[in-house]
């Protein structure tokens, strides 16, 4: 039994285009709420929770939406297609809206404020202040990017639960760890082009510039993803050589499921409890990391002033030279246990950021955010095959939801809870300690959790012993 690791890297392509739109989205559209628009922490963390909100109802419907599906082209396919195309649309108009309010901007003078001898924090605050009266002034080019931004997070909701589907459709249990870290991979590989085309169009150095040229690079990398997802997954096709694999290998679930290849079953009270933990989990952290993606362009911007491009580039590529090995030391130590590791790890790197000050040299950051990457691969490699293990063949998509609902809703807190605590105490000693605390409250309640580790497979030979894919 072998992971397919080409297919499991042309489904990887709809992640990649998500992942590529999402570090996008958490790049540009802090900075745009508050260095055009002036807007504070807690109405831009309102804001920016909205995909978020969005994602609560529409993940699980969406999800279980597709289960039941039945086109020529499969379950999945479609939402991935018209949502694709939706979002990218609606991004690239998105652009011309903040142009608009760009150009007022511009033409007050406001880019043309000195620093003087004003902190970094202090003079960003000044600047914030001069654009919110623009706002104040005229809010409709804020209420026309609002709601051009809701068209795209509608867009991108229809489709992401669908996508995150596709891998356990076509990958028999045991191998979703596996197929799970390949699928980050090739994901973290689309985010990873889009900090590089941070670099190239400089987003972190200049605060007025037009987004317009970067979105329509974006869209176009998103564009290739969805190009190759669409000639090289046979989704019907694939979806069916896994069931049969999965008969073949005795992988069934219960036995009351053999009436049906497609059939449902009923969580045991024990599996019950250990899926609202690892829900409450999967929301715990998600807090914890998300108070930290959502606005670390902005920390790193206007607080330290260093390039959040180059620093989450680091994070990224140590995710990707770590995936894989751990989707390999999941299956021999089991998922559980290597999310605590990883859920240790990331608390530790986020504790250590909350001593680099805006005088610290920038690479010290570098070593915090390869840990960081390190451990949030480590807990997404086992985190969503550990939901979907307890699902049957039917209910995968739904399960799915139940994932991106907890993950969704921790991430509606987190950007407004921390934004209040920005405002009301500053950046500079809340960002890191707010993260570090919820991650390890995320490790208490996953340290409880008893099921949702792989179904061992029984080796018919000594030599299988030998075979570690």
């Amino acid at each position: 039994m072998k992971l397919n690791y080409k297919r499991t890297v042309f489904v990887g392509m709809a992640f990649f285009l998500i992942l590529a739109f999402w570090q996008a989205y958490d790049a540009i559209i802090p900075l745009i709420l508050t260095n055009h628009f002036g807007l504070p922490q807690s109405a831009s963390g309102v804001i920016m929770s909205i995909d978020n909100v969005l994602a609560v109802f529409m993940l699980p419907l969406f999800g279980s939406l597709s289960d039941k599906v039945k086109s020529r082209f499969g379950r999945r396919t479609p939402f991935i297609f018209f949502g694709t195309i939706a979002a990218i649309v609606a991004f690239i108009a998105l652009t011309f809206i903040d142009n608009y309010q760009l150009a007022r901007v511009v033409a007050e003078g406001i880019p043309s404020v000195q620093q003087g001898l004003l902190s970094e924090e202090a003079y960003s605050e000044l600047i914030r202040e001069l654009t919110m009266k623009l706002t104040t002034e005229n809010p409709w080019p804020l209420i026309g990017f609002i709601g051009t931004l809701l068209v795209v997070l509608i867009a991108m909701a229809t489709f992401r639960s669908p996508a995150v589907a596709l891998m356990p459709d076509i990958t028999v249990k045991p191998l979703r760890s596996k197929g799970n870290a390949i699928i980050n991979l090739v994901g973290t590989a689309g985010a990873i082009a889009v900090l590089v085309l941070g670099m190239v169009f400089g987003t972190s150095k200049n605060h007025y510039m037009p987004y317009t040229p970067y979105v329509i690079a974006v869209t176009s990398i998103m564009l290739i993803g969805l190009v190759l997802f669409l000639v090289f997954v046979k989704e019907k096709q694939w979806a069916q050589e896994m069931e049969e694999e999965t008969e073949r290998l005795g992988l069934e679930d219960q036995p009351e499921e053999s009436e049906s290849k497609q059939g449902s079953r009923k969580l045991s009270k024990g599996e019950f409890a250990s899926l609202l933990l690892i829900l409450a989990s999967v929301a715990l952290w998600y807090v914890g990391y998300n108070s930290i993606t959502s606005k670390y362009s902005v920390y790193a911007t206007n607080i330290l002033g260093f390039d959040f491009n180059l620093t989450l580039i680091i994070a990224q590529a140590a995710a990707i030279v770590s995936y894989i090995p751990l989707g390999m030391l999941s299956s021999k130590f089991g998922r559980r246990k290597t999310i605590l590791v990883g859920v240790v790890m990331l608390a530790t790197a986020f504790f250590c950021g909350i001593f680099v000050t805006p005088s610290t040299p920038e690479f010290i950051m570098y070593p915090i955010f390869v840990l960081a990457g390190i451990a949030w691969a480590t807990i997404n490699v086992n985190s969503f095959p550990m939901v979907v293990e307890l699902a049957s063949g039917s209910d995968v998509g739904k399960y799915t939801g139940y994932y991106y609902t907890a993950s969704m809703a921790a991430q509606i807190l987190a950007p407004i809870l921390s934004g209040f605590l920005y405002d009301a105490l500053g950046m500079r000693y809340t960002f890191f300690a707010f993260g570090t605390v919820f991650v390890v409250f995320s490790f208490v309640t996953m340290f409880f959790v008893k099921h949702g580790d792989a179904k061992p497979v029984a080796k018919k030979s000594v030599l299988e012993h030998l075979d570690v894919d």
